[in-house]
């Protein structure tokens, strides 16, 4: 079976695997790239909160790569939650035990274009919120709430930008 190369920089013949064993490349196969747990729980309750947002939707369109897990167009709030393995929680990052070297470079990457990513969209007037997958969903949702609002409030009633939430009488 011919395998490809997954990662930029990948200097060795396609037919090299990134996986230490078939099984590890299952696993690793099978993990989400969207609609996560921690995904889910925040989607929830932010819904909840009336708010309407885009899922895994990329929010500048010049660049379909760049994908959050949740845009708020019109507010021009772009949310990612990190998962730890993935993205290198300082709290909960552990080290692979195969292919540590493989992995190191993997979440280096991953760091690195997290980096660039929050950049270009914060160049772009964009505001950019990250959550570590293990952080309280009730604390993220409040804290997207409140930067949604915010845009809101800033942009004014002459912009269009509103929330979906019910008004109280």
């Amino acid at each position: 079976m011919v395998r490809r190369a997954l990662w930029s920089g990948h200097t060795g013949s396609v037919t090299e695997s990134w996986a230490s064993s078939e099984h590890a490349r299952r696993t690793m196969r099978a993990n989400r790239s969207r609609d996560t747990k921690p995904e889910l729980a925040v989607r929830r309750l932010v819904h909840e909160m009336g708010l309407r947002y885009r899922v895994d939707f990329p929010p500048l369109p010049s660049n379909g790569r760049m994908r959050a897990d949740l845009v708020f167009t019109r507010a021009r709030v772009a949310v990612f939650i990190d998962g730890c393995f993935w993205h290198g929680c300082p709290e909960h990052h552990t080290v692979a035990r195969t292919n540590a070297e493989f992995w190191a470079m993997k979440v280096s990457g991953n760091r690195a274009r997290d980096e660039r990513t929050n950049a270009a969209l914060n160049e772009a007037g964009w505001t950019v919120l990250r959550f570590w997958e293990h952080e309280d969903p009730r604390v993220a949702a409040r804290a997207i709430r409140v930067a949604v609002r915010g845009a809101e409030h800033r942009a004014g009633p002459a912009s269009g930008l509103r929330s979906s939430a019910p008004r109280s009488p």
